[in-house]
């Protein structure tokens, strides 16, 4: 079974939203968690990706949590909204070098040309809505490849 751990930097905003998603579209097939650089644990899901999860019938009862070598650990595969996200937990944890990737460069198959996904934080739910349709895209993409 595949362990997919996403990542951002607040974990309330970006890498929630990604979990939430592939959750719904892959039901048990996978295990799935994210987690924040920069987290502080415990907080929930902004009302903006609850608002726009709803919408999208997909319920989200997240509480934040920080990245750590556990979680590392426990991942298949680590992908990150941004390419310094990525950067930054390969500087931090050079031995997880071969399993973290951007989610756009894991889904298109794009080595660090395919781009970051945009940070919504503190936006409007129309700019979350943006952001999840991106989300929703790569995942749908990534599940594509893999079926």
């Amino acid at each position: 079974m595949k362990r997919v751990l996403f990542i951002c930097t607040g974990n309330t905003c970006r890498s929630p939203m990604a979990e939430a998603i592939l959750k719904h579209k892959a039901e048990e097939v996978l295990e799935v968690q994210s987690a924040g650089i920069y987290a502080v644990p415990g907080n929930e899901a902004s009302e903006q990706t609850k608002e726009v999860l709803k919408e999208r019938g997909i319920s989200c009862e997240h509480r934040s949590q920080a990245l750590s070598p556990e979680l590392l650990q426990w991942a298949t595969v680590v992908l990150t909204m941004t390419e310094n996200h990525k950067q930054w937990i390969i500087s931090h944890y050079p031995n997880m070098l071969e399993k973290v990737f951007t989610l756009k460069e894991y889904a298109l198959g794009e080595n660090g040309l395919a781009g970051d996904v945009v940070d919504p934080f503190g936006g409007s739910v129309d700019e979350y809505r943006v952001t999840a349709n991106e989300i929703e895209m790569m995942l749908d993409k990534l599940w594509s490849k893999k079926k």
